[in-house]
């Protein structure tokens, strides 16, 4: 099989994204990031692999009140602008992209969406916690998906390492995971003709202790699929 290229965000626990996306040997990864200056790079990319970490600034979806509202202070703006312009490449060369956490919440600011600043601060509490302790919880599948026959089951227990998630979803996208307490948990296109291939889940399945949970294996291996197609 023939190596593959995916450029991956610089971040937080970077080595547990890498190792998880590159875990069989056939892909090369192109590391990118602010701090290196290496934008241009992601033209040698078949696939786009947006990561975890810090807060998208309320700023990008004209809700800079939040900061003080709700005391946010985990922000690093440079690292959103330069994962603007990533995204901006995507929508225009149409690489796969697999955006997880921060990554989904990127992509839906950048289609124009909204966040829920702070999930607690509205009665939503069993999310957030520790990556060295991560809760799961259970989500519930849309049969009506493209995401469905994907994973193949109805619902399943995922990660939750989260405080924000998707309020309204960006221009043209639909959620195909939900909680029991009402959290989007994936989204997708409602229509994917023409558009920029993405898989998109809040929820970390790169530290899922079950790695042969279709909500983990399948979400890898589909991403992996669409890169190689592109490449």
């Amino acid at each position: 099989m023939n190596r593959i290229v995916i450029g991956i965000t610089d971040g937080r626990l970077y080595e547990n994204y890498a190792n998880w996306i590159a875990v069989d040997g056939n892909v090369e990864l192109v590391r990118l990031g602010h701090k290196l200056n290496n934008l241009n790079e992601i033209e040698r990319c078949a696939g786009l692999f947006m990561t975890g970490g810090e807060d998208v600034h309320p700023r990008y979806y004209n809700k800079a009140e939040y900061v003080a509202q709700f005391k946010l202070n985990d922000f690093d703006e440079s690292r959103d602008e330069f994962e603007m312009q990533l995204l901006t490449y995507w929508q225009t060369s149409k690489i796969p992209l697999l955006g997880v956490c921060r990554g989904l919440q990127l992509v839906n600011v950048f289609l124009g969406g909204t966040l829920i600043p702070d999930l607690p601060s509205f009665g939503k509490f069993n999310h957030a916690r520790k990556l060295a302790a991560p809760r799961y919880h259970n989500i519930e599948v849309d049969t009506n998906s493209q995401l469905f026959p994907l994973l193949g089951v109805k619902s399943g227990e995922v990660t939750s390492i989260h405080h924000q998630s998707i309020d309204r979803a960006g221009d043209g996208l639909a959620a195909n995971t939900i909680t029991m307490d009402g959290v989007i948990e994936g989204v997708e296109w409602l229509d994917p003709e023409g558009k920029s291939p993405a898989v998109l889940v809040q929820w970390h399945p790169e530290v899922m202790q079950d790695q042969g949970s279709p909500f983990a294996k399948n979400i890898r291996e589909y991403f992996i699929k669409l890169v190689q197609d592109n490449g």
